[in-house]
């Protein structure tokens, strides 16, 4: 067992982990932040995109003790005083997910978008997601999603 102490959504959290779990594990898991999902397995679906010290990373290719003092948001983490992030609210305003599965690494990945491009076009948006499959929408209403959140993040 290896001791880990990362930050989780703005909280210190300690824990006592096999070092073969991962962090999309450890954060389903131990922690019970099930917006993390796991879909693939293989690191190509993108469902369990999380920010590590403020840019997207897939927590299902780290180990829970490589992230020992990081800082790491999940989409549970975005919402602040019970008002929705602008991709959350983009997301539901632009009907950006139908099942709704890929939806929280979808934001995830386009919160580190906006952080470096905060008003992005539209082949920046389809690039900053490319990592992350959908396979319900057929991408133009989370493009669309993330445009509104840029036109209102941007106010």
């Amino acid at each position: 067992m290896a001791q880990v102490s990362i930050t989780v959504n703005g909280k210190v959290r300690k824990a006592n982990v096999e070092p073969r779990v991962l962090l999309a594990h450890f954060l389903r898991d131990h922690l019970n932040l099930t917006g993390t999902h796991i879909g693939c397995d293989t690191s190509q679906c993108g469902a369990c995109t999380v920010l590590v010290d403020g840019r997207s990373a897939k927590s299902c290719t780290i180990f829970a003790v490589q992230a020992d003092g990081s800082q790491i948001t999940t989409v549970e983490g975005l919402a602040k005083d019970g008002k929705l992030h602008p991709l959350q609210e983009g997301f539901w305003e632009e009907h950006g997910l139908q099942c709704g599965f890929c939806t929280p690494g979808m934001i995830m990945s386009a919160v580190n978008l906006l952080n470096e491009h905060p008003q992005p076009t539209e082949p920046q948006i389809r690039e900053g997601i490319a990592g992350n499959f959908c396979r319900c929408t057929g991408y133009q209403h989370i493009v669309n999603a993330v445009q509104y959140a840029a036109t209102k993040a941007g106010r």
